[in-house]
């Protein structure tokens, strides 16, 4: 009778060691910090991952286990072993919370952040320009009096800080902008003294954004941001038209790798070849040391720069006309491609 009842036992608990039947469909659980086996246990059988919650514990008992239990999020299929289950807490092999990861260029434009969020699935296009064109929709946007019309192609253009962001995969385009845009707040925030600073430069945080990303795209060396800045400065006090090229390819709405005279004529009111002063708004979004260079721009008596032709990305600066003819003459000589540009400059910006 006694082996009778041993062998019930032995059946018994073998039974509720077996593993539930398998499904593919994962089971969600969060392991809380300071959760008891006994707990633990409990939950599994609860959610149908274990068969018997006493049986679990008696073999955590004797295999020494559940003092390394990781707290996390976890999740466990039907039909797992109780090995299987222990390897996972210990190992704290949690799940990975699903989430849009992207990193935004310094100097990309709205429409060139829409494309890359839009193909990587994250937003509607079309919606997103929308809500970049609608700033009274987010309330960091409002309080900046962010200002739309006169010319303004994208209102909230320059606005949308160029960084790597992290957000939860059910995050909508209005939630992608707005935190963009905390990023730029954020950021200027970096600045010493930035209202004081913006007050003496007797700027508009607007004014100030649409300088900054002129430099953003005209600048690849970085000991060169303040110098361009104190140019396009210099230039807005002598009345001369900056005459930036970052600015005809804003216009037209692409990117070309050399800009033809006819370009230079595109009716825009930012083409600031034919119009006086900065344009009417930011031509891409700045990262904060162009924000930093506009802000404070470096004092010279420079007011032209031609980028070398040596692919360095840096610039000749000129403080006349006449040097300045010398610097384009001298970029030109260094351009392995000199000759074969000379043929076909009948209708190309120099």
């Amino acid at each position: 009778m006694l082996i009778i009842i041993i062998a019930g036992v032995a059946i018994y608990g073998w039974n509720a060691m077996q593993p539930t039947a398998a499904s593919s469909e994962p089971v969600a659980y969060t392991l809380a910090e300071g959760t008891s086996t006994a707990k633990l246990a409990g939950d599994l059988e609860s959610k149908g991952i274990i068969r018997n919650d006493f049986a679990f514990r008696m073999y955590l008992r004797w295999n020494n286990e559940g003092k390394a239990f990781k707290a996390g999020d976890y999740e466990f299929t039907p039909g797992m072993t109780y090995e299987q289950i222990v390897t996972k807490l210990n190992n704290a092999e949690v799940v990975v919370p699903k989430t849009m990861k992207f990193t935004i260029p310094e100097g990309y434009t709205v429409t060139q952040i829409a494309d890359k969020l839009s193909s990587a699935g994250y937003v509607d296009r079309d919606e997103f320009l929308k809500l970049v064109d609608d700033p009274s929709q987010f309330k960091q946007a409002r309080d900046w009096k962010v200002p739309t019309g006169n010319g303004i192609l994208h209102p909230l253009e320059g606005y949308l800080f160029p960084a790597t962001y992290d957000l939860p995969l059910d995050s909508t385009p209005q939630d992608v902008i707005a935190n963009m845009l905390a990023g730029t707040r954020s950021n200027l925030a970096t600045i010493d003294n930035f209202d004081q600073k913006l007050k003496a430069r007797g700027m508009t945080l607007h004014q100030l954004l649409t300088e900054a990303s002129l430099i953003e795209r005209e600048v690849v060396v970085p000991d060169e941001r303040a110098e361009v800045a104190g140019v396009i400065n210099n230039r807005i006090k002598q009345g001369m038209r900056l005459q930036i090229d970052a600015t005809v390819q804003y216009a037209l709405g692409k990117q070309k790798q050399r800009l033809l005279y006819s370009d230079l004529k595109i009716d825009s009111p930012y083409n600031t070849y034919l119009h006086d002063g900065l344009p009417p708004g930011p031509i891409a979004n700045p990262g904060i040391e162009a924000i930093k260079a506009a802000l404070e721009p470096k004092t010279s008596d420079y007011l032209y720069y031609v980028t070398k032709k040596d692919g360095s990305g840096g610039h000749l600066f000129a403080k006349t006309y006449a040097e300045h003819q010398k610097n384009i003459a001298a970029s030109k000589e260094t351009s392995a491609a000199g000759q074969a540009e000379s043929s076909n400059t009948s209708d190309e910006a120099n």
